[in-house]
């Protein structure tokens, strides 16, 4: 066939890409609603924390059998059904009438969204040459990002538009159009798509990473998952970065505001800029990643970017806390947020590394303990605060969790597959 204008794999990654934004913009937008919410139902901050928490263990708990059916059926279903999903239950937010119902409906909201990302991973490595890996991931973590910066002001104008039930209805309907398009083009292999051209195809399959003779079809025992201390280094290291970001998820927007005195607008222009730190942090650690590699460090390629990451995570969240006008603060967040995100693409590389066709599994698995990180963040903020008085002992915790993720780089070998390590 005759090569195409545009290579089938750059738009797989711009569907990606799109696809993280959308799962984000879905996500992000309770934080936005966060005020009208709790007026409706006359809800406390813990009780808003365990509605976060809701959506975090639904997302955590689904992580590791989303992935399998990702290894098991292929990318191409699980995402346009997982997409529908959780669309629905954006959907149904918004005609939550109490508390218990909004606790259901986010529970099940962050089951639906739990394929998403080890969907992604599965489909980058059968259509992502090895040395174009880290960016890849770079792009479509960043894409996350930029659907939550955009969340925070354009849902906060939807809200004082059209309301805030509404508004999740209306981020619905987009979900379940991305989930049309997403079936009706991609395929689980690039040899399957009847619009590859010849050369692309074989580039693709000369530069992918290469499956050992007679490990092409062998299977994931949670034996060899749960022995292997690559994956628990990763999944430490990966609780301390969502214990970290989580926070900008969930409570940045009523700390901003609350603490700061901002109006809703204002709000949602700051609360952003942390978001867009996040995405330039994706991408920047993604060409490192490959930057890296094609020098022939796979091991440094991996672990440099995630180090440097976790070291400004550590500085900008200590020193966050202490600020006393906002745009110091806001620096000093997004700071940390870069430095939080520049950990993601080093993170789902090595999944896709030591997982191979498992992948899905693996990075779901890590995904999991990332989540529970996500769950208890939601709570830690505000009982931490009121038992103590103060903010400051959520922030100082997040900073020694970051430490300690350096220390878990150090060990991890993501040369080494599965089993061996």
């Amino acid at each position: 066939m005759k090569a195409a204008a545009i290579p089938k794999r750059y738009l797989l990654i711009l569907l990606t890409f799109l696809l993280s934004v959308l799962l984000y913009v879905d996500r992000a937008c309770i934080s936005a609603a966060k005020g009208e919410i709790v007026s409706t139902f006359d809800l406390t901050d813990k009780q808003f924390g365990w509605i976060g928490s809701a959506f975090a263990l639904g997302y955590a708990l689904l992580q590791v059998p989303s992935g399998l059916l990702a290894d098991r059926f292929g990318p191409r279903i699980l995402l346009a059904s997982v997409v529908c999903i959780w669309s629905a239950f954006t959907a149904l937010t918004g005609v939550a009438w109490n508390y218990v119902s909004m606790l259901v409906f986010r529970f099940l909201f962050g089951a639906g969204e739990a394929g998403a990302f080890p969907g992604v991973a599965r489909a980058a490595y059968s259509w992502i040459p090895m040395q174009k890996r880290g960016l890849v991931n770079g792009i479509n973590f960043s894409g996350s990002r930029i659907g939550a910066a955009m969340a925070m002001p354009v849902v906060a104008w939807m809200i004082g538009a059209i309301g805030w039930r509404m508004s999740f209805g209306m981020l619905a309907v987009l979900g379940f159009l991305f989930a049309v398009i997403w079936y009706a083009w991609f395929r689980n292999d690039p040899s399957e798509h009847p619009r590859i051209s010849a050369d692309e195809l074989s580039y693709i399959l000369a530069n992918r990473q290469k499956v050992e003779a007679g490990r092409e079809k062998e299977k994931l025992s949670s034996g060899v998952l749960l022995s292997s201390k690559n994956m628990w280094l990763l999944m430490l290291q990966y609780f301390a970065s969502n214990f970290t970001f989580y926070f900008c998820l969930v409570w940045a927007f009523s700390y901003l505001k609350e603490t700061f005195e901002l109006d809703l607008m204002q709000t949602g222009l700051f609360a952003a800029l942390p978001f867009v730190g996040g995405a330039a942090g994706n991408w920047v650690a993604g060409w490192l990643i490959d930057k890296i590699y094609r020098r022939g460090r796979w091991a440094l390629s991996r672990r440099v970017p995630a180090i440097i990451g976790f070291a400004l995570a550590t500085l900008g969240f200590g020193a966050f806390v202490f600020m006393d006008n906002p745009y110091a603060a806001i620096v000093l967040l997004t700071a940390a947020i870069f430095g939080a995100d520049m950990t993601l693409p080093p993170s789902w590389s090595t999944c896709i590394d030591i997982g191979r066709k498992h992948s899905g599994a693996v990075s779901g698995t890590m995904n999991m303990a990332g989540n529970i990180g996500s769950v208890i963040t939601s709570l830690a903020f505000p009982y931490l605060k009121a038992w103590t008085g103060s903010e400051t002992p959520y922030f100082v915790a997040a900073a020694g969790l970051n430490v300690l993720a350096i220390g878990a780089w150090l060990l991890i070998r993501p040369q080494n597959l599965l089993e061996e390590y």
